[in-house]
């Protein structure tokens, strides 16, 4: 039997948080004392945490049984839920499965049950059909971004998952979208519906960058040259899009990350853990990063194509002006093209000359141990600190993975820390060492 931790206030305050916002506070009183709930607010407003917080209270600390499904369109989204629910530091096991990594890594994670399993629907269904788990006190499901699981080919995996969870209690739907229509095959009983979507995104600002040529690379270097080293996504609508301005960037000497489907997991996983640590402050993504992705503190978006659908245009700036914080969403285009109804007129932005953007004072380290051998974030701190002589303001975000750990430190240490570290020993462990 464990000795979870329950107490909302006790969660917060691990997570640095001090009070919910009103949405938050809405759904957790739905889902504690309600039936089933639709759960409407815009991308970044904190829905993770909504219904989480209440779920965990819900679960039986007693029980060696998969109590809560949490169903999610990506790969990015599972990985980063998984990790919002190890940081609240519960005491309930938790594994995300997904495609694109190995079954068996599954099979090993799943020797012990854990109670919140998250996953995309494909995986999930397929160890449903392999019986990795039982469905008997599995009381409780989630379908986070169900409108985008649906979009993308989901529904038939996600109706076979529904149907085979005979002992459920509740169910709870997230979506940032406006007018989803729910099939009939969640059957939802008398559900509750928290609608904040009309609030949008109190904090963001929308402008507009003119372009004078159609071709609007240089437009794009004059607007970072303006904006300066601080976090923000670049928006194209293709890939092959992503590599030519990728390659400008390239030119320009701006250090960048691309987010697109075309990576491989491993350089899209790598590519987030170093935007949300600091190391990189830019991100080149196509659609997929609107939405179901942890990359808080986000100054500014930026549409360098048009989105072909406001709901698209809505969840691109959702990317940024998140959880109360300020940003701006910028529309690149060129002067003799016309913007769409759903963005309307927008006030120009008028770009200041500045220096580029340059290297981050952040880079990122690679620690090859992990969770899976009982190393905690504190026993990797405490390596860099002893071992690798580091000051503490030099250690930033730490990253635990099941194999492997990702730690953000100061450039100028890097040197440094990788001569004092790389193959020693860590809890008696000789671990790798080295910049990614």
């Amino acid at each position: 039997m464990i000795s979870p931790l329950k107490n909302k206030e006790q969660i917060l305050a691990k997570l640095g948080i001090t009070e919910l916002n009103a949405m938050q506070e809405e759904a957790q009183l739905a889902i504690e004392h309600g039936n089933d709930l639709v759960l409407l607010s815009p991308t970044g407003s904190g829905k993770t945490l909504a219904f989480l917080l209440p779920l965990i209270a819900m679960l039986n600390p007693e029980s060696e049984e998969v109590q809560a499904l949490i169903l999610v369109p990506s790969r990015e989204l599972a990985i980063q839920i998984e990790q919002v629910t190890r940081e609240m530091g519960t005491g309930y096991k938790t594994n995300a499965v997904y495609g694109g990594r190995p079954i068996a890594k599954d099979r090993i994670e799943l020797q012990k049950l854990p109670a919140i399993l998250i996953g995309t629907p494909g995986r999930v269904a397929d160890h449903l059909r392999r019986r990795s788990f039982r469905t008997r006190e599995l009381k409780y499901l989630v379908l986070d971004e169900f409108d985008k699981s649906l979009e993308v080919g989901f529904e038939e995996e996600m109706s076979e998952i529904v149907n085979s969870l005979s002992h459920l209690k509740k169910r709870i739907l997230t979506s940032a979208t406006p007018a989803v229509t729910i099939p009939d095959f969640i059957q939802l009983n008398k559900p509750t519906q928290v609608d904040f979507l009309g609030d949008g995104v109190l904090n963001l600002d929308v402008r507009s960058i003119i372009s004078p040529t159609k071709d609007k690379l240089q437009t794009l270097g004059a607007a970072l040259r303006h904006l300066g080293n601080q976090p923000g996504i670049i928006f194209c609508n293709y890939k092959a899009s992503i590599d030519r301005v990728s390659n400008y960037l390239d030119e320009l000497e701006v250090p960048h990350a691309l987010f697109h489907g075309g990576l491989e997991q491993r350089d899209r996983e790598r590519a987030l853990i170093k935007f949300r640590n600091g190391s990189l402050q830019l991100l080149l993504a196509t659609d997929l990063a609107a939405r179901g992705i942890d990359v808080p503190e986000i100054k500014f978006i930026i549409h360098y194509h048009l989105p072909h659908r406001e709901e698209e245009f809505t969840h691109r700036n959702g990317r940024t002006a998140r959880m109360h914080k300020e940003g701006t969403a910028y529309v690149l285009h060129w002067e003799e093209e016309e913007l769409p109804d759903f963005i309307g007129e927008l006030p120009e932005q008028i770009l200041n000359e500045a220096p580029l953007p340059g290297a981050a004072d952040w880079t990122t380290v690679f620690v090859s141990g992990g969770r899976g051998d009982k190393i905690s974030k504190g026993d990797i701190a405490g390596f860099f600190f002893k071992q690798g002589r580091m000051p503490k303001d030099s250690v930033g975000n730490i990253e635990l993975k099941q194999d492997c750990t990702f730690v953000a430190v100061r450039r100028n240490k890097l040197k440094q820390l990788i001569e004092l570290t790389d193959n020693t020993h860590l809890k008696k462990r000789k671990v790798r060492v080295y910049e990614v």
